[in-house]
């Protein structure tokens, strides 16, 4: 046991005996050491600040005044009800594995993959970044309206110089402060964070108690220029006290122009300013690398923050609603300095809440930044984020992030932005719940999270709930965020990322394709939307890649199965030498670029190991109808790795450099004259076990030859016309045949009319050649085909050609089969016959259309060649004994032909019905 691997062992839930090992310190950079905070000081202290930020002492009387009580509850319910949605999903997934650093990056992209998760993630980042400056600025905006030179309010000191130079001064002492209590850890943040919650609920204490203690007063406004720049009278706003009056007349909404903007409010605008101030949720989780249980702790603290800040949302608004006037609460958005009994106390809270969110918004900040950098999403540019100290703290990340709030601070005034960073938030918090979402759709057997009052009803509601929110707060920057996170999805894809996350998309893809699966019923399967399911058998892919692509263009959206006989007896062996192969087959069809399932078998033999994979490759009604081998023959194998370039690049390599290259897990070819795999009598058996499994076969020779714009993804026009040909009658058959296709005739047409449908072969001409019987008149057969063809939709050109005159006269007509290979007739005879039959399609070959009898056509510098032949397969013959008869035959008909295709339908595939 102790040599196998297991999950667990990344999680360090087991140690090397199998002993349990505590949950606390799994993936904390630096061990268990750097995960110190509770649930209260990591999770509730920093949410419930993020969520108060400054809103709770500056915006009360904003959204009260404007759009009345009632609509401020909806408002307060509406918010909180799509901040819950999220919470619900952060409590599943948090308590569903262990949380490593990151917070909502880590279960995102640990969820969704690294393309969603690390454009999201770098969104959050940017988003805790710009909301640090945004924090900060507004910080310096309230310290400067009461101590600024200019201040305007009826008891500023105006003790402080103003200006952009020493707005931008302040705020970069204040980002100094701030950013040094960041890198020295988070044990003196959550210390830091404590004292600043102290002083905010000192704060909202004396605020509470003031609405009670103080009795009514005239509190006098910011005074408003007149029309001409006079000055008006002054005016007052009135503290009531408690007074029924007073609520009533506050209950309804009163829009009106915003004393600081001039702008005209609405619900929609009053609404954003609520919510921009409550999305803090993830600023707990967002500490998830230092908590001792994240597991418990963020479900747990973020519902607690929640709790709180809602109920003291209610109770100010209505605390306020009861004692205030609506002239008040418009015009004076700070009235709680007013009517406090000790006014320093609430500019003291102001300020600790603003310097809590800006330390919150950096140190979450710093934790995503140092997660994204672990992973290597983005290269060397956040490599330097990487570093941390001996205890496990990430300071060279809270530099980083240090150095861009900076930054962003030199733009000053940032109202604009604050939208942006709302919209950034919601697009993570969406993609949580989507993230949720996916996992409970998935019903993957391993989520099993404890926390279970959710539903993927919840999650959903989530997932449109914060798109709906972030068009309503700001249709251009909502815009502007999905499309910089898939542009930044799009790098991250063509860049690769770590495969070893696990991705819900695929577990998402199997249960809606077990699912489809189980619909897909074959009873219910019409001749109408037939197709071709191909298995193709391949022994060594060095020598078999243009049969892979011409096997891959055959298919039509059907099912495509590459299939490998491994030979050996699993009794012998101690382990299964197949498994470990898988690997290599599929990174040779990511390289082919060919859609096709793989499936490797062990048998004693290849005959056995095909009928293996004809009975159980597939599954449902998605399984291979028709079997394509590579053609039996001398010719010696070619090794397409040295001159395809898909594969003759210098390094075969995957991204993550993991993988040896291609040619170094495929033997080389085989060399010529040494001993095969498989007999030629194996060979024709296994032709007949498809045919009595009643699968249809197709044997290619010479796919070698086909010219390589056929083989390629584009469109293939090029200037050398290229015929298909179609031999739909048996050409060993001369006498007795009829002078109409069959099943099998139908099947080649169909065949070739699917190629035809390929990009790449859409410029080629399709021929079809009717041989005539001994009794047959010219034309007629001829007339039959071309109506049927019209009712078939097939465009093809359809040539007579004599065939068997003389041949054969005097014989009896074929026994029961009717054509030479099953008959009892000598071998020279019936070779003669497939040399004939041989030199009359080389013949054909060599003929144009359009410009004469066997001339180019205008404007062709060259005749049209053949680009691939379709041929009627004969089936073999009843008596094994005649298997090495039956391919020296079929290797004498398709002699010198070029690129060919045997084929033997044995279904109908076609229909005239609509």
């Amino acid at each position: 046991m102790a040599s196998e691997s297991s999950p667990l062992l990344a999680y360090r839930l087991l140690g090397e005996e199998g002993t349990a090992l505590p949950l606390n310190g799994a993936g904390a950079p630096g061990g268990a050491s750097a995960r110190k905070l509770s649930t209260f000081l990591g999770v509730v202290v920093p949410t419930v600040l993020s969520m108060f930020s400054i809103v709770v002492f500056l915006r009360i009387g904003f959204v009260v005044g404007h759009a009345g009580l009632l609509q401020a509850l909806a408002m307060l319910l509406v918010a909180y009800f799509i901040l819950a949605l999220t919470v619900l999903s952060v409590c599943a997934i948090a308590t569903n594995g262990a949380v490593q650093g990151g917070g909502a990056y880590f279960m995102i992209s640990r969820t969704l993959g690294p393309e969603v998760g690390g454009s999201i993630g770098l969104m959050f980042y940017l988003a805790n970044v710009c909301g640090c400056a945004v924090s900060l600025l507004g910080l310096v905006e309230s310290v400067l309206d009461v101590f600024g030179a200019d201040a305007t309010g009826p008891s500023g000191l105006r003790v402080l110089p103003q200006g952009y130079g020493w707005n931008l001064l302040y705020g970069s002492l204040l980002l100094g402060l701030v950013g040094g209590v960041c890198t020295l850890g988070a044990g003196l943040y959550a210390r830091a964070s404590f004292l600043t919650f102290l002083l905010v609920s000192g704060s909202l204490a004396s605020v509470l108690i003031s609405f009670v203690a103080v009795g009514p007063r005239d509190i006098p406004l910011t005074p408003r220029p007149g029309p001409n720049g006079s000055s008006l009278p002054p005016r007052f706003g009135h503290f009531t006290g408690f007074n029924s009056s007073t609520l009533k007349d506050n209950l309804g909404a009163g829009y009106a122009e915003d004393y600081t903007t001039g702008a005209m409010m609405n619900f929609a605008s009053v609404f954003a300013v609520l919510f921009n101030g409550c999305t803090g949720i993830m600023a707990g989780a967002n500490m998830s690398g230092e908590l001792k249980d994240p597991s418990r702790a963020i479900p747990l603290g973020t519902i607690v923050a929640v709790a709180y800040t809602f109920f003291v949302y209610v109770l100010l608004f209505f605390l306020s609603s009861f004692t205030c006037d609506r002239t008040l609460l418009q015009e004076d958005y700070g009235f709680f300095r007013a009517i406090s009994l000790w006014p320093p106390l609430v500019l003291i809270g102001i300020y600790a809440t603003a310097l809590s969110a800006s330390m919150s918004s950096l140190i979450g900040a710093s934790r995503i930044l140092h997660a994204l950098a672990r992973d290597d999403l983005f290269g060397v540019i956040l490599a330097p984020a990487k570093v941390v100290s001996r205890g496990g703290n990430p300071w060279a990340a809270v530099l980083y992030s240090w150095g861009l709030v900076q930054l962003v601070l030199l733009a000053g005034k940032l109202n604009t932005l604050a939208a942006v960073v709302t919209v950034f938030y919601l697009v993570a918090y969406a993609a949580v719940d989507l993230s949720c979402l996916s996992l409970e759709w998935a019903s993957a057997p391993n989520f099993r999270p404890t926390f279970s009052l959710f539903s993927w009803h919840t999650c959903l509601l989530g997932v449109a709930s914060c798109l709906l929110m972030m068009f309503l707060i700001s249709p251009g920057a909502a815009g502007g965020s999905l499309l910089l996170m898939g542009l930044l999805a799009a790098l991250l894809t063509a860049r690769g990322g770590p495969s070893s996350w696990g991705y819900v998309s695929q577990a998402l893809l199997f249960h809606q394709v077990r699912k489809y699966l189980l619909r897909l019923d074959v009873r219910k399967d019409h001749v109408k939307f037939w197709r071709p399911q191909l298995l193709l058998l391949v022994g060594n892919p060095r020598g078999a890649l243009p049969l892979l692509r011409l096997a891959n263009q055959l298919k039509k959206g059907g099912l495509y199965v590459l299939g490998h006989v491994t030979l050996g007896d699993l009794d012998s062996l101690p382990s299964d030498p197949v498994q470990p192969q898988y690997g290599a087959w599929l990174s040779l069809v990511d390289r082919a670029q060919v859609k096709a399932f793989v499936d490797l078998t062990l048998s004693p033999s290849v005959r056995q190991g095909a009928q293996h994979l004809l009975r159980i490759s597939g599954l449902g009604g998605m399984k291979p109808n028709t079997l394509v081998l590579g053609f039996y023959d001398d010719a010696p194998p070619q090794d397409h790795f040295l001159t395809d370039p898909a594969f003759s690049e210098p390094a075969d390599s995957t991204r993550e450099g993991s993988s040896p290259a291609l040619s170094t897990l495929f033997p080389p070819p085989r060399a010529p004259g040494s001993p095969r795999a498989l007999s030629p009598q194996d060979y024709v058996a296994t032709v007949a076990d498809a045919l009595k499994m009643n699968k249809n076969v197709v044997l290619a020779r010479a796919s070698g030859a086909l010219p390589p714009e056929r083989l390629s993804r584009g469109s293939g026009g090029t200037s050398q016309l290229h015929h298909v040909d179609v031999w739909p009658l048996n050409l060993l058959r001369p006498r007795g045949g009829p002078g109409y296709v069959d099943v099998c005739g139908l099947f080649l047409l169909q065949m070739a009319t699917i190629l035809g449908m390929v990009p790449a072969w859409h410029s080629a001409r399709l021929r079809i050649f009717l041989c005539l019987g001994p009794r047959e008149a010219p034309g007629a057969a001829e007339g039959r085909l071309r109506a049927l063809l019209s009712q078939l939709r097939i465009r093809a050109e359809v040539q007579e050609v004599v065939w068997g005159e003389g041949a054969g006269a005097g014989e009896p007509e074929a026994e029961e089969e009717g054509d030479f290979v099953n008959s009892g007739r000598g071998d020279a005879e019936a070779e003669a016959l497939a040399r004939s039959a041989n030199a009359l399609v080389r013949a054909q070959q060599g003929r144009g259309t359009g410009g004469g009898p066997g001339g180019p056509e205008d404007g062709d510098t060259e005749g049209p060649t053949t680009a691939l032949t379709f041929l009627y397969l004969p089936r073999p013959p009843a008596d094994p004994a005649r298997y090495p008869r039956y391919l020296a035959l079929l290797e004498t008909l398709t002699r010198d032909l070029g690129p060919t295709l045997l084929v033997h339908g044995v279904t109908p595939v076609t229909c005239t019905d609509l």
